[in-house]
């Protein structure tokens, strides 16, 4: 019987010596203008203009609360098109909509076309 918890004893400590400790994911930063030519051609992103357009048609004094959640649900549509994940997508690009609202309160002018909306985003081409 000794034999035998000395064999378990054993066993237990050569395995947990060959396991590796498991190791974190390292966090990974992505700059938004790394993917800036594909995202800017998305549909999804002219959608995202669009809807931005739409909003602000009436002036700055808008229901931002409302305006990120249609954000947030055009950028959930971006994910799954691009198999990504929808809570990763909407968690990277989270601070964006009411961001956005500032930009806009500041210049209107940003949203006379995509290209300039888009500058306004992520800066010139």
């Amino acid at each position: 019987m000794k034999t035998l918890y000395l064999l378990v004893a054993a066993l237990l400590v050569t395995t947990g010596c060959a396991q590796q400790p498991k190791q974190e994911p390292q966090p990974t930063t992505v700059e938004f203008r790394d993917d800036a030519s594909d995202w800017k051609r998305s549909p999804h992103m002219h959608a995202y203009y669009d809807e931005t357009v739409k909003t602000f048609a009436n002036g700055v004094d808008i229901d931002v609360d409302a305006y990120e959640a249609r954000s947030f649900a055009i950028f959930r549509e971006f994910a799954r098109a691009n198999g990504a994940s929808e809570d990763a997508m909407v968690d990277h690009l989270k601070l964006i909509p009411r961001q956005v609202v500032g930009i806009v309160k500041e210049n209107p002018a940003v949203l006379q076309s995509y290209d300039a909306f888009w500058v306004a985003l992520v800066g010139p081409d």
